[in-house]
């Protein structure tokens, strides 16, 4: 009778093995984009900006990129009002990215904790939190930003706040069904048994396991919240001029598409790589956070 081999048993991966095999699967194009086009000009504004972004010379209106033979200094061209393109950008990523972590952490916080309420307790409190997320998302977002920007006028705040009011019902809606379908479980059980409270069940127990939904979703919200700033911007109800805004400078370049197309172009193209990108990063984060997923 033949003895079986023996098997040596694998030697454990190193940390920076295991962070090496994280690292080598990320998606480096969307996440080399994000940083370049959003994260780094919000932190480095002051620094990278050639120019000042509120200023310029009539003298240098709808000048062409220097690429193209326009003036020395000025990379991606002038506006209408003479001010540089380029530094505009940088200043206008500061702007979108505070408008959307801002929007993104006061609806997000409210939608989690409103989802989980509803999951939980159910019966009333559920019947109503449903009802006012039907009522939320029902209305179209523009017509009440219209409304609300025409009664106490464009600024930064009355924009967050509106992002605001949309998002809590959507991650509303995200966390009350995830938590409708930990409730039941075993864990769950065994806490309600020991005695633990319900503000322990559902933030301690219930809400760790939505972290990667709640991730995935973020990310994906990213993409939403800068084309919806961008939008209310081009019709004039979000960003107030002459901040910097990429919606607001397209909007104002949108009379120059013909004789002076750079100046619609490069900020149309900062919202639709960024946008992409983060749904992109956002499909790749599911894929690795579900487990069924991940899986296949």
């Amino acid at each position: 009778m033949k003895k079986k081999p023996m098997v040596l048993d694998e030697q454990p991966k190193s940390k920076a093995a295991v962070v090496w095999s994280v690292v080598r699967e990320l998606p480096i194009v969307p996440i080399l984009i994000i940083l370049i086009v959003l994260i780094i000009p919000t932190i480095f504004a002051e620094l990278l900006a050639p120019h000042n972004p509120y200023s310029g010379s009539l003298r240098l209106r709808l000048q062409p990129p220097s690429f193209l033979g326009g003036p020395e200094g000025y990379l991606l061209g002038t506006d209408h009002q003479g001010r540089d393109i380029l530094s505009r950008m940088i200043y206008g990523a500061r702007i979108s990215s505070a408008v959307a972590a801002s929007g993104i952490l006061i609806g997000g916080s409210l939608g989690i904790v409103f989802g989980l309420m509803a999951g939980y307790f159910r019966g009333w409190i559920d019947a109503v939190v449903s009802r006012l997320v039907d009522i939320t998302l029902s209305i179209p977002i523009i017509l009440i930003a219209i409304a609300v920007a025409t009664a106490a006028g464009a600024s930064l705040g009355v924009l967050v706040g509106l992002v605001a009011y949309y998002l809590w019902g959507v991650y509303t809606r995200q966390t009350r069904a995830e938590t409708l379908k930990w409730a039941e479980s075993q864990f769950v059980k065994r806490a309600q048994v020991v005695g633990c409270s319900k503000l322990r069940i559902m933030f301690k127990h219930l809400l760790p396991n939505m972290v990667n939904t709640i991730i995935v979703l973020i990310t994906l919200q990213v993409g939403f919240v800068i084309v919806f700033e961008a939008s209310l911007s081009f019709v004039g109800v979000g960003v107030p001029p002459p901040n910097p805004a990429w919606g607001l400078m397209v909007s104002e370049g949108r009379m120059f598409v013909v004789s002076a197309w750079w100046v619609p172009l490069f900020p149309g193209m900062a919202i639709m790589l960024t946008v992409l990108s983060f749904n992109m990063l956002g499909d790749w984060l599911r894929d690795k956070l579900d487990p069924k997923l991940r899986q296949v």
